[in-house]
């Protein structure tokens, strides 16, 4: 009986101190114990204005929510830092009607990023790379107002997601 006792707790401690491993996220912040975001400017032709902030904001909460990272005052302290620019935002028309109308509108938000992770000396996680996605609007549907801040709102969800996994995944 007392043996088996001893393996019940030997076992009880060995699934206790495997949990500290997994990550339901996938996140490998490896030394890293604080992140910058600066701000993204939009350089896109086309210019809607609250969208470089908005995308700002929108990175950095994924990255607090997710993660046991500080969010530091300024790139100086910080172990990783994400920065970069809006490099296109534009409609273009997917399908017509008999009418020659658009039946849907495609609106595209291109980002430039780039990450530097210091914690690692090599720069091997460093990268500085496009990412992009689009909702499809209907064509009888204006791109203002709540539409446009919905559309703009499920982009940024999936970009501000494929940084993060480019960036802190360890897939």
């Amino acid at each position: 009986m007392k043996k088996l006792q001893i393996a019940f707790l030997f076992l009880s401690l060995l699934c206790y101190n495997s949990c500290g491993f997994y990550s339901f996220t996938g996140v490998d912040i490896g030394a890293a114990e604080s992140f910058y975001v600066r701000y993204f400017q939009n350089n896109a032709p086309i210019v809607e204005p609250g969208i470089d902030r908005d995308f700002t904001f929108a990175l950095s909460d994924l990255i607090q929510n997710q993660t046991s990272l500080n969010l530091s005052a300024n790139a100086e302290s910080a172990d990783l830092i994400y920065e970069g620019e809006i490099v296109d935002y534009y409609f273009a028309p997917q399908t017509a009607t008999s009418d020659n109308v658009a039946a849907q509108t495609r609106l595209t938000i291109v980002i430039l990023c780039r990450f530097t992770n210091k914690s690692i000396a090599d720069g091997s996680q460093d990268f500085e790379k496009r990412f992009s996605f689009f909702v499809d609007l209907a064509g009888t549907a204006q791109p203002v107002g709540a539409v446009l801040d919905g559309a703009i709102e499920e982009i940024y969800e999936r970009i501000t997601q494929d940084i993060f996994q480019e960036s802190l995944a360890n897939w």
